[in-house]
């Protein structure tokens, strides 16, 4: 069994638990609820865990390049705001790769249909949560895993065809 060490994501997973078995299952006798609880708070933290490697996975790389709230040109470039992020001891060489591989990124990014950019964006960059993407989309939390899920695949097999690994 896994077990979970930040004791907030411990609370929000159980919570999120709890809400599923009431809303799914309150019409189920009593005696059933344990064995259908346990089930559901594993399967919620798997659910936890592959979301916190899959945003991990995207968060590390791209996070050090985020937009700055104060850029008011509201169409943000990924290639420039690369210089502004490098480590100090970045070689020509580095600087280059670096920012090739951020342009490859972006292009993929515009090339992922509407939906998937905004799930993608809204989740692993915004750092929403499902519910919270959902309602922003005007869709079910369930389209927002299927936009994401889609998004994260056709990236890494866009990016790994382009010969870049994350």
């Amino acid at each position: 069994m896994f077990a979970l060490r930040d004791e907030d994501a411990a609370v929000d997973v159980v919570q999120e638990a709890m809400l599923k078995i009431v809303d799914r299952y309150s019409d189920r006798p009593a005696s059933e609820l344990p064995m259908l609880f346990a089930q559901i708070l594993r399967n919620a933290i798997h659910d936890h865990f592959r979301r916190q490697k899959t945003r991990s996975t995207w968060i590390s790389y791209l996070s050090s390049f985020a937009r700055n709230d104060d850029d008011e040109q509201g169409e943000w470039d990924i290639a420039e705001t690369l210089s502004e992020h490098l480590p100090g001891q970045a070689t020509p060489q580095q600087t280059l790769e670096a920012r090739q591989d951020l342009a490859a990124i972006e292009e993929e990014l515009q090339r992922l249909p509407p939906r998937q950019r905004e799930a993608f964006l809204m989740r692993y960059w915004e750092g929403m949560d499902i519910a919270e993407t959902a309602a922003a989309m005007g869709c079910t939390e369930g389209s927002v895993k299927t936009h994401c899920s889609r998004a994260t695949h056709a990236l890494a097999a866009a990016l790994r065809a382009r010969g870049i690994t994350l």
